[in-house]
């Protein structure tokens, strides 16, 4: 693992758990007609609450010590047509690591090369924009094309130039980072931006800011938003929201989550958005990355419903991005010439000495007096470790992690030592041991890592602005079924859980869409199947949505497959019938059905248009 480059770190509080982003005791979103918003802020304020987002159609605040259904009943009035909670949103990060010196040349972090963005060309004469709902970006970074850069504050939050810690640059630069010879590159470089600030000081929104940020991103002009944040709980008001940017035409992409479990997080639960999850650069699923059910309804009534489960995955461990000014924590290790990766752990500052080996540093050692402790990790604590290194009399330490790959760690919030020490892997410890000369240097960054669903959302983000600036003429829904139908299965064959369809592929996804048109394939990823099914589908309205009633005979499987646009939608009974919802979504939708699990006993594709 010998690097000729730097290593930069720093830890970054995991900040979402879904589960446990609760509502507000007593902030509630107030929907209402627009013509008579002025009459129910009036009342809302006559009962003494506080108002916080005057949005298209509702108001939101915060009527103090009071639950839900008081405030219903405090608010029957003919011109309130729904009072529901207002759910809190945060950021969704799990740490971040170090991995290259970005501040005197430009690097391409893995996930560029995983979801294949280096081999498609970035049209920035599409006129695509990405709207990223975050945490505000670091105007001092000079990895962005500022002039395509544009952006709103929410209530309360700041200028969405001013960040609001490294949660929103670190998103920003994983998307559209320009290709600049400095710093990193971004998934689609230097394309335009439109930046929300949402999250306050304490590093949180909520959803009624999520939902007039996504009328601010229309108002805009965005194609795509992009949101690295999710919390607990559904309201309607933040799904409409994002369902009328959809049906506009915009593709809406957020964050599964990061709790490692099967609890569905919102917006990224909302149909109308997709849901990404995160893998590391080996392929392998984050064990961070949140993993729903895609089964909606109960009982007999239950149907599978690829929308609301994660749909594809991107690199979201251990991300290399921007950051503001200084705020990453950058390391180097050099061993008798040679670079070694290292991870800082705390305290800045250069010192160079013969290496002394320790052991796991449990006692004192006069043999390390001006010298640098090399220390394996186990027994005590890191902070023990570093604190006998400089008891002894040691000028730094490097501490080897005792299983495979890099050791990342601080030490700790009561941290009393003053030497530099860093983390290396178990896999350097020969050429550690081996050594007679260490040189270890920890510095600040403008450049640096973090990891989860919060990183992989940005790169699916930044994919699609990268694909859609080649195929202009496609809506978001069909670049959406690309990225489906041409993602790398990864993980248990076929669609599941973890991975939805796969990994993005961005080469792949636009040859598909060269190919097919903007309606991709019209069968399960390019396969025409045998016509040994025959299919029949027609379309009709009902409530205001659209439906396609499709009636099959020909398939020996108890359940069959199908497809819609390229991408199966549900695995169903074979039943010989099944009406598929479209919502409010118009244009071409093209069908087939397969028997289950096979791609090629399958319908000839048919197509109903709305």
């Amino acid at each position: 693992m010998k690097l000729n480059k730097f290593t930069s770190a720093l830890m970054f509080a995991g900040m979402c758990a879904a589960a446990s982003a609760q509502a507000s005791d007593d902030r509630y979103i107030i929907q209402v007609d627009n013509n008579n918003k002025g009459v129910v802020k009036a009342l809302a304020k006559q009962l003494g609450a506080q108002l916080h987002v005057d949005g298209d159609g509702f108001i939101a605040a915060t009527f103090s010590g009071k639950d839900l259904s008081q405030v219903k009943g405090l608010l029957n009035n003919p011109h309130v047509k729904l009072v529901e909670q207002d759910f809190k949103r945060m950021p969704m990060a799990i740490y971040n690591d170090d991995a290259g010196d970005a501040m005197t040349q430009q690097l391409t972090p893995y996930a560029v090369y995983q979801s294949q963005a280096n081999q498609v060309t970035f049209n920035a004469n599409a006129g695509m924009k990405v709207c990223v709902i975050d945490s505000g970006l670091d105007s001092s970074n000079p990895d962005f094309i500022w002039g395509n850069i544009t952006g709103d504050n929410d209530s309360g939050t700041g200028n969405w130039y001013d960040h609001g810690g490294p949660h929103g640059t670190h998103v920003a630069g994983t998307i559209g980072a320009a290709d600049n010879n400095i710093g990193v590159v971004g998934m689609a470089p230097g394309v335009d931006m439109h930046i929300i600030k949402v999250f306050n000081a304490e590093g949180w929104g909520y959803s009624s800011d999520l939902a007039h940020a996504a009328n601010l991103c229309s108002q805009a002009g965005a194609n795509i938003i992009s949101m690295s944040l999710g919390g607990g709980g559904s309201n309607s008001t933040e799904s409409n929201a994002f369902a009328s940017f959809n049906d506009a035409g915009g593709l809406v992409i957020a964050a599964a989550g990061n709790d490692g479990n099967d609890v569905r997080s919102y917006p990224a639960g909302y149909p109308s958005v997709m849901m990404i999850g995160a893998n590391d650069a080996n392929n392998e699923i984050a064990d961070f990355s949140q993993f729903p059910s895609c089964l909606s309804g109960r009982g007999k009534n239950a149907s599978e419903d690829e929308t609301i489960c994660v749909e594809v995955t991107a690199g979201g461990v251990d991300t290399l991005s921007t950051y503001p000014a200084g705020m990453a924590t950058s390391a180097s290790l050099d061993v008798d010439g040679n670079v070694v990766a290292s991870s800082a752990m705390e305290n800045s500052g250069t010192v160079t000495g013969s290496l002394f080996f320790m052991g796991t540093a449990e006692a004192t050692d006069a043999g390390a007096a001006g010298k640098v402790c090399l220390i394996d990790r186990g027994n005590i604590s890191f902070h023990d470790k570093v604190a006998n290194c400089e008891a002894s009399g040691g000028i730094g330490a490097i501490i080897v992690n005792n299983e495979a790959g890099m050791l990342y760690g601080t030490l700790g919030d009561t941290n009393s030592t003053s030497i530099p020490a860093v983390g290396a892997a178990l896999e350097d410890r020969a050429t550690l041991m081996a050594g007679s000369t260490a040189t270890v240097d920890i510095g600040t960054s403008d450049y640096g890592f973090m990891s989860g669903t919060s990183m992989a959302t940005p790169a699916v983000s930044g994919v699609a602005a990268l694909v859609w600036s080649n195929h202009p003429e496609c809506t978001g829904q069909e670049i959406r079924a690309a990225l489906k139908a041409t993602a790398a299965d990864a993980g248990a064959a076929g669609k599941d859980v973890y991975f939805g369809y796969g990994i993005v592929k961005a080469a792949d996804a636009d040859a598909y869409l060269t190919a097919n048109g903007c309606a991709g394939g019209g069968d399960n990823g390019g396969n025409p199947g045998d016509g040994s099914i025959s299919l029949s589908v027609s379309g009709y309205k009902q409530k205001g949505n659209n439906y396609a009633d499709l009636s099959w005979q020909g398939a020996s499987t108890s359940q069959v497959d199908i497809y819609r646009n390229g991408s199966m939608i549900v695995t169903t009974s074979n039943d010989n019938s099944f009406a598929d919802n479209i919502g409010k979504n118009s244009g071409s939708f093209i069908y087939q059905v397969c028997e289950q699990g096979s791609t090629t006993v399958c319908s000839d594709t048919q197509t109903v248009a709305f």
